[in-house]
């Protein structure tokens, strides 16, 4: 299909993430500068809480990547122009991660004050998302007037994004030497530690603001609303120099009660997917977003866990490449279900609905602990492969990428005309970081990566 992939050096394929970088922020610049996406076939841009989402999500892959002139360019207009003294609803979850998480691991980066006096501004007019009767925060808060208020349709919070915003705070309280940030998103963790509802370790996906408790319980899923809570358990336990013991329980516990409940084979090659539980019936689908998996495994493995826990990312990230390699286009689509009887031959299928690809990183950043941890050139070779594939379906000639609606379809995937910010945010940086033979450069041993990508330190110890 391609070139035979080991014929390529890796610097040429770091040069080749660079190259792709810079297409996609040519369309940036050019169609959407300042503003929040890229519309990349209309040539245009689109909106979602007008605050150059896409710039400052890409701040520290550009300096990852070594691109000085543009990261200068993106400085500047930060310094300048970006405010946050708008009358706008944000979505708490995705604020913090994308902003609160892109501006600190800039300041990090490049210890440049500017950046943090940016998070500082944006951490506490995000404070009003926590004045709830239970402390857990409403989904949205309007940055401008400092109110909050659920979703327009439920009193609920989804259980991942309450509890993925964690590392972010913390790490805000940790720089000001103001507890208030951490005291916030730690009440959290502390209530959903304790509460009714899980099963074997595994959480509902709503919790309610009012009452503190868990909603529409039942249905059990390591993809959207909940995947990042698992994520979280561990990472923070990592943060905090592995002193939280609770938080390391309950993601011992979660892994448990995947292995227990959730985990399955299919026909007939006897991939390894995790499936989701509803009422008791498991269900053999698995969201993209659940590629995240591997590489948390291989993350705590490599910090002590299990042996098991390195076994079962393997098994895992194997599935998560055929759900590439299975495509016409080599590209996943957002969810594939299973075959657990052998049906046409086939271990992967895909309804309609669920063709489209979004650009999503989840699978490369696993590529990217698995290559870490192992050195198995596979999953360099499985990463490159994807980027060709990128390349070849969703480029858009005259700047940027698109999401597509068919990865089944490689005459007309479909463009949908949308890059997200995570694009660059996080696939093209755990591409580079894959590719490249410096394990200095974001060293997995003084820092962890927030949901987003974004490189946050590991605290020193305080002996």
């Amino acid at each position: 299909m391609h070139s035979s992939a080991t014929s390529v050096s890796s610097e040429d394929r770091l040069e080749a993430v660079r190259e792709a970088f810079r297409h996609a922020w040519k369309g940036y610049k050019e169609f959407a500068w300042g503003h929040d996406e890229l519309k990349p076939v209309t040539k245009s841009y689109g909106e979602w809480f007008g605050l150059g989402l896409t710039l400052i999500d890409a701040l520290d892959t550009m300096w990852i990547l070594g691109l000085k002139e543009e990261f200068e360019e993106a400085r500047a207009w930060v310094k300048e122009e970006l405010s946050f003294s708008k009358n706008v609803d944000v979505n708490l979850f995705e604020s913090t991660i994308r902003i609160l998480g892109g501006l600190l691991s800039t300041y990090h980066l490049t210890g440049d004050e500017m950046f943090l006096d940016k998070a500082k501004d944006i951490g506490s007019r995000l404070m009003p998302a926590f004045k709830t009767p239970s402390k857990i925060p409403f989904s949205d808060v309007n940055i401008g007037k400092g109110t909050a208020r659920p979703p327009r349709w439920t009193t609920d919070s989804t259980v991942a994004e309450v509890t993925s915003i964690q590392l972010e705070f913390r790490e805000l309280s940790r720089l000001t030497n103001d507890p208030q940030y951490q005291a916030a998103v730690d009440e959290v963790m502390s209530q959903v530690h304790k509460l009714e509802g899980k099963h074997d370790g595994l959480v509902p996906m709503f919790i309610n603001t009012n009452s503190g408790k868990f909603t529409h319980r039942g249905i059990f899923t390591l993809g959207a609303r909940a995947d990042s809570y698992y994520e979280y358990l561990l990472k923070q336990w990592l943060q905090g120099g592995k002193t939280e013991t609770a938080l390391l329980e309950d993601y011992v516990q979660a892994i448990e009660g995947v292995r227990k409940n959730l985990l399955k084979k299919t026909q007939p090659s006897l991939l390894t997917f995790v499936g989701e539980l509803s009422h008791g019936r498991l269900n053999p689908k698995m969201d993209h977003l659940v590629c995240f998996l591997p590489g948390t495994l291989a993350l705590g493995a490599h910090n002590g866990l299990p042996p098991e826990h390195m076994e079962l990312a393997k098994e895992l990230m194997e599935t998560c490449h055929q759900m590439y390699a299975q495509m016409e286009t080599g590209l996943s689509p957002e969810i594939a279900h299973f075959n657990l009887q052998p049906r046409n031959g086939r271990d992967v299928d895909v309804k309609p609905a669920d063709r489209h690809n979004l650009l999503r990183p989840e699978t490369v950043e696993s590529l990217f602990y698995m290559y870490r941890y192992t050195h198995d050139s596979k999953y360099r070779d499985w990463g490159w492969e994807i980027l060709q594939s990128f390349n070849k379906y969703t480029r858009v000639p005259t700047g940027g990428y698109t999401s597509i609606s068919n990865v089944r379809d490689p005459v007309s995937p479909g463009p949908r005309d949308k890059m997200e910010s995570f694009f660059l945010g996080e696939t093209l940086k755990y591409l580079f970081l894959l590719f490249s033979d410096n394990e200095e450069l974001v060293s997995l041993d003084r820092y962890v990566f927030n949901t987003e990508a974004h490189p946050l330190p590991i605290w020193p110890s305080a002996s």
